[in-house]
């Protein structure tokens, strides 16, 4: 099972058609067609009106929004509903909500409400997504099937804590084997008894929030259990789909970079990925990279859709950003250089009332077609039915892979110490944005992907190794690859129990240092590091966190120039095999990171062409039947000219394009070039 089958990438969004009049829907499709929107997906918070009692199934509505669809020419995306329960199931259930972090049980509200583990939300979300697609499985215009929406949050309730002592048998077998891996003879926890076991909360281990634990073992497990139970629902509604819907793909839509779940437990069980892009501002390119990268990841770079994005503005922050002129057109071309196959809105028109009525859609309010936002969109729908399917199922031919691991995320960020102002997620971002400033076509992939196929591995707060990481790792550099990990690296195991050895623990003989002592300080302190390769200097500031290496046969590249530990190694590279193992163990700055990770990038030649230009962004995409798109993002508020690496034609405005020339990108322009074989 794969993508969808579609003649060209979607492109279409969410579609709530249950909150209007029929006339209305008239309307839309009218300017859907101004749009070329090809795509919708719909049904996604029906349960109320497709279940409106418990034994009560009423298809009116959703039947009537699926036909118009069809009869309209549109692809379907159809959701199961599931997204958020009726009131009346909370009503006649109370266990089926959730119980927060502090022991509080919630009542009916919001939508990430339902409890994972119940038994009665378990089987009437199933119930539901098995009668809709027992309706459905036959309509032609049903090309993917959209389970429940956005799976988040936690739950605390007795049901969850029952669950968890059965997920733990089955994890450890034993008392024994478990009182091991949390370390329970520290304060005196040993269990006796699966029944002692409590789920981690502020009413039990935890103190000044879920990231302050006593038990760092135990809460890591919970919070692999919770993405779990999650994930256990979504299984449970597409084996109902399934039952009479064998070969239409499922998916769910993921948050790119979202905590609480790991999405790495979960990619085997969707058909493709999909995700919500909702950066925080409209600076933030390099982490929309770095994220589309992760989901492309997921499925071993497989395609995948941009299930969501807003074409103009969000509205759940305190403060909610315009996307600027052009910027929407570049970000959606983003996504495709990146891998996606769908581009797709939330929301296709905005809702009259309720926490989204301010949130940014195709049509406002007004249902105008001469606004800028719908003549920017108009304009997108125009270029990707030029662009047609020449895009479809291409891939990315990277030979540089960053590992991302939520273990390693969860690990770090409840551990007491060394710092808790060191963020994984910053530490990684600063790492893939080196690579993206390159000009390098990245990877970001599970601990457990093949790396075979890589020259450089990065591995940025590779907190936890498991299983035979650190020997795959090894060979990587042993066949003359470059490995490359940074400080904090190679702490704990998979329980979260450091390891009886010299820091970098199972790394350290590929990266041949020992580290002793490491120091934490706070953000306004800074230690400046001098990086020397050759002839190439750089004096970069490392923040945060500053371990003090003993090297054990590498070669130093960088030393502290300040405290008692100045002159000391900071970055070192050790030869490992026909390659080498690269240490990064102080908190660079970015200029730092970019400065070493164009060092690795040079030895392999795998500086991208425009790598000297700023905010000009490129990616290489290579399609099933060989041709080969490059694709170039100017980022920049102001023009820039380049010359041509390549010949080809610009897919976009037809132009053709010699090897050698000048080519030149309007600010936030971009540039689609099938290249000449």
């Amino acid at each position: 099972m794969t993508l969808p089958a579609t003649p060209k990438i979607c492109y279409g969004g969410d579609y709530n058609p249950e909150q209007w009049p029929q006339d209305v829907w008239t309307q839309d499709y009218r300017l859907f067609d101004a749009a070329r929107i090809d795509t919708v997906t719909v049904g996604v918070f029906t349960w109320a009106s497709t279940q409106p009692a418990p034994d009560v199934y009423d298809f009116t509505t959703l039947d009537a929004i699926v036909e118009r669809a069809a009869a309209e020419g549109r692809a379907v995306c159809l959701a199961t509903g599931t997204g958020a329960h009726p009131a009346w199931l909370a009503r006649a259930h109370p266990e089926v909500t959730r119980t927060d972090f502090e022991g509080r049980r919630h009542r009916f509200g919001q939508r990430h409400n339902s409890c994972p583990s119940s038994p009665v939300f378990r089987r009437l979300s199933a119930e539901l997504a098995r009668r809709i697609a027992a309706r459905y499985a036959d309509n032609p215009a049903v090309i993917a099937w959209h389970v429940g929406n956005e799976y988040g949050g936690a739950c605390y309730c007795e049901l969850c804590t029952a669950g968890f002592r059965d997920w733990l048998r089955k994890k450890y077998r034993t008392l024994d084997r478990l009182n091991h891996a949390w370390c329970t003879t520290f304060w005196s926890h040993t269990f006796t008894d699966w029944g002692e076991i409590e789920a981690p909360s502020a009413l039990t281990e935890h103190w000044r929030g879920p990231d302050h634990t006593a038990f760092q073992g135990i809460t890591l497990d919970y919070l692999r259990f919770m993405s779990d139970a999650m994930l256990t629902n979504f299984v449970d509604e597409k084996a109902a789909i399934r039952e009479s819907s064998p070969d239409t793909p499922v998916t769910t839509n993921f948050m790119g970079m979202y905590r609480p779940v790991d999405y790495h437990r979960w990619a085997a069980h969707l058909d493709f990925a999909s995700w919500d892009n909702y950066p925080p501002d409209d600076r933030s390119a390099p982490r929309m990279a770095l994220a589309h990268d992760l989901m492309r990841g997921l499925k071993g770079g497989q395609p995948f859709w941009l299930m969501e994005q807003t074409p103009s503005t969000t509205a759940c922050r305190d403060v909610n950003p315009l996307k600027r002129p052009g910027i929407n057109r570049l970000w959606s071309w983003q996504a495709v250089a990146h891998g996606a196959d769908a581009v797709l809105y939330f929301q296709l028109r905005a809702s009259r009332g309720a926490s989204e009525k301010y949130h940014g859609a195709v049509v406002g309010h007004a249902g105008r077609s001469d606004t800028r936002v719908f003549g920017e969109v108009a304009q997108l729908g125009a270029e990707l039915e030029r662009l047609g399917g020449v895009s479809l199922g291409a891939r990315t031919p990277a030979r540089v892979a960053l590992l991302f691991d939520w273990d390693s995320w969860w690990a770090l960020e409840i551990s007491d110490g060394p710092s808790r102002l060191v963020r994984y997620q910053q530490v990684v971002l600063a790492y893939h944005r080196a690579l993206w400033d390159a000009g390098a076509d990245v990877d970001v992939v599970p601990v457990t992907a093949d790396l075979c196929r890589y020259d450089v591995v990065v591995a940025p707060a590779l907190h936890m190794v498991k299983g035979d990481l650190a020997r795959r790792l090894e060979a990587v550099a042993a066949r003359g690859g470059s490995v490359v990990t940074t400080f904090l690296s190679g702490r704990v195991d998979e329980d979260d129990n450091a390891f009886l050895t010299d820091v970098p623990g199972p790394l350290a003989p590929l990266m041949g240092v020992r580290v002793d002592e490491w120091d934490a300080r706070e953000a306004d302190v800074v230690n400046p590091v001098l990086l020397e390769c050759g002839d190439d200097r750089l004096e970069a500031a490392s923040r945060l966190l500053f371990e003090l290496v003993v090297p054990q046969g590498a070669d130093v590249v960088g030393t502290y120039r300040a405290d008692f530990y100045a002159g000391t190694p900071a970055v070192t590279r050790n030869t490992f095999g026909d390659g080498h193992g690269w240490y990064v163990a102080a908190g660079l700055e970015q200029d730092g990171v970019s400065w070493v990770m164009r060092q690795v990038l040079a030895r392999h030649d795998l500086l991208g062409p425009y790598a000297d230009v700023a905010d000009l962004e490129t990616a290489v995409r290579i399609a099933p039947d060989g041709t080969r798109l490059r694709f170039l993002l100017n980022h920049r508020a102001d023009k820039v000219t380049v010359t041509a690496c390549a010949g080809g034609v610009d897919l976009l405005t037809g132009e053709r394009v010699e090897a050698g020339q000048p080519l030149a990108l309007d600010p936030l322009g971009v540039v689609v070039l099938r290249e000449t074989a």
